[in-house]
Order: structure tokens, then C-alpha cells, then sequence
């Protein structure tokens, strides 16, 4: 009979604070993203921070990987997806997975394991390749079409 046990990784103590600190961080920034209006041209709203100008983007005259990352959280939060996407489709991802985490997370801490990861580091990997790919992919078609 095959063992119909879900395979996952046994949180420790470190694991544990280290959890409940990515969740609180998530929260956090998508709070943040929330405290602001997305520039309507598709990036710079982190200089509602305070921040400068993509400094990519002043010298050079195109976008960098993650220019539209804040104005795509900012759309993502409130539900504009396809806007959010249009943005930066890798921090639309990123997002997507971070909304993902925050159930997983509570349902992690609950059972004592990393629910349904044998191997975080493999997920980590899988993960991480998936959003850098899709961010230079999409800064080179910026370079080809535009």
C-alpha cells in the first residue's frame, strides 16, 4: 500500500521565527504597496517614498528589471492584476507567490512543518529561477521591441 503521507520538511525553533517574520514582512510590504496610488505611467511610485528616480532609467533612458515593481504591488493590492502584470510581470509573480505563502504559512506553523516541501531548498531554486528568468526575459524584449 503506498503511504499517502504529505511529504514535508520539520520546522525547528529558527525555521519557526524565520516563518513568522517572512509572513509579517509580506503583510507589511503589501501594507505599504496599499499606502500608495500607482503612477498611472507604469512605474515610479516608489519615489512616493521619498525615493529617487530608477537611476538606470535617468542615465541610460530604459527600464531596469525591476522598474514598475512598487507601481505593480501598488496594482496588486487592490485587485488590478492585469495592471499589475502589465507593471512588471517577475514582481506580479513575486506577489502571486507571496499571496500564496501567507495560507501556506499559517497552515506550516499549524502542523509543525514546512506543509508539503520535502526539499525548501529545491523550492527555493525552483522559485527563485522562475522570477529572475521571467524578469530578464521581459527586460530583453524591452530591448528588442521598444
Amino acid at each position: 500500500m503506498r503511504d499517502s503521507k504529505i511529504p514535508s520538511f520539520p520546522l525547528t525553533l529558527p525555521l519557526k521565527i524565520l516563518l513568522i517574520l517572512a509572513e509579517l514582512g509580506i503583510l507589511f510590504g503589501f501594507g505599504l504597496a496599499a499606502s500608495v496610488e500607482p503612477d498611472p505611467r507604469g512605474f515610479g511610485t516608489h519615489q512616493q517614498f521619498g525615493l529617487p528616480p530608477c537611476t538606470i532609467r535617468t542615465l541610460f533612458g530604459v527600464n531596469c528589471p525591476s522598474c514598475g515593481g512598487t507601481t505593480s504591488v501598488a496594482n496588486f493590492v487592490r485587485g488590478r492584476w492585469i495592471t499589475s502584470a502589465k507593471a512588471n510581470l517577475a514582481v506580479f509573480l513575486l506577489s502571486l507567490t507571496c499571496l500564496a505563502s501567507l495560507p501556506w504559512g499559517i497552515v506550516s506553523l499549524r502542523s509543525g512543518t514546512l506543509f508539503g516541501i520535502e526539499d525548501p531548498t529545491k523550492v527555493s531554486l525552483f522559485l527563485m529561477t522562475v522570477i529572475i528568468g521571467v524578469a530578464l526575459l521581459q527586460w530583453t524584449v524591452q530591448f528588442v521591441w521598444f
